[in-house]
């Protein structure tokens, strides 16, 4: 049995063991320990999406009261890009030029 498990895995494997609960076949004994293995997963499961929300929420940008988060944009890196553009613009129009083509 794998210690750190995917989520997918983790979640068949306490279905599989609800079935064998459910079953009424297993030894009280047997029953606690897939008790057991069974909250130990599900404690898994828990964490794997707690670290899917907080993915989500980072992508989406909003806090945990679902209110955007705002920061100042940096647009020191867009200033080089729009200055060269307007450089080339500047380079295609001959001066004098109407603008007619």
């Amino acid at each position: 049995m794998n210690d750190n498990p995917t989520f997918e895995s983790a979640l068949a494997e306490v279905e599989q063991i609800l079935r064998a609960l459910e079953d009424g076949t297993t030894t009280l004994e047997e029953s606690l320990a897939r008790y057991e293995r069974g909250v130990g997963l599900l404690k898994i499961c828990y964490g794997h999406l707690r670290t899917a929300e907080t993915r989500i929420t980072q992508l989406a940008g909003v806090d945990s009261e679902g209110k955007p988060i705002t920061k100042p944009f940096d647009h020191s890196a867009s200033d080089g890009v729009a200055a060269e553009a307007r450089t080339r613009q500047a380079r295609a129009k001959p001066k004098g030029d109407s603008g007619m083509y």
